[in-house]
């Protein structure tokens, strides 16, 4: 049944921009997996992110606009399947 609410739902615009491979900034994070100075995992309606690198850090998490952006060494951004949430957000706010 809830899976059935979530795909009635209309999907968040997406986008991520990369600026001089030091900084970046996602919109349309629906949820927040893990993260660490090395990987961030981040879930989209358009399918999991995985960001890896060095020293990341997160700068600005906000619910209310979707948005994420993270500084360090970036070194990849790798999309996988859309796959159930079950990220921070989704623990905290069941």
């Amino acid at each position: 049944m809830q899976q059935e609410k979530q795909n009635q739902r209309p999907k968040i615009p997406h986008s991520v921009i990369i600026e001089n491979r030091a900084s970046i900034s996602f919109t349309g994070v629906r949820d927040m997996g893990s993260f660490d100075e090395q990987a961030v995992v981040l879930y989209t309606d358009y399918g999991e992110i995985n960001l890896r690198g060095s020293k990341l850090h997160i700068n600005k998490l906000s619910l209310d606009t979707n948005e994420v952006d993270i500084d360090g060494n970036i070194e990849a951004v790798v999309y996988t399947q859309n796959k159930q949430s079950n990220g921070l957000f989704g623990k905290l706010f069941r």
